[in-house]
């Protein structure tokens, strides 16, 4: 695990190490105690990815297109 606190990562780091606590408790090869702490702090980095894919989904739905489908600009997203 990293250093980093979770509401800190960019998606990728929290994918990345979300990705290794998952690997760890599919082996198995952790006490239980460990295991607990692990799925803890995979959920918390589950909830942080969810969080900024919805950000990036509210930017990418603020694309404005023309009639052709050709995006012509942005416009705000309300709550960002």
């Amino acid at each position: 695990m990293t250093d980093i606190p979770v509401e800190q990562m960019s998606f990728e780091q929290a994918m990345k190490e979300l990705e290794r606590v998952v690997d760890q408790l599919e082996r198995g090869e952790v006490a239980l105690d460990q295991s607990i702490a692990l799925y803890e702090r995979g959920a918390a980095l589950k909830k942080r990815c969810e969080e900024e894919l919805k950000r990036a989904e509210e930017k990418v739905a603020a694309i404005t297109l023309d009639g052709d489908g050709a995006p012509t600009g942005t416009k705000p997203v309300e709550g960002l």
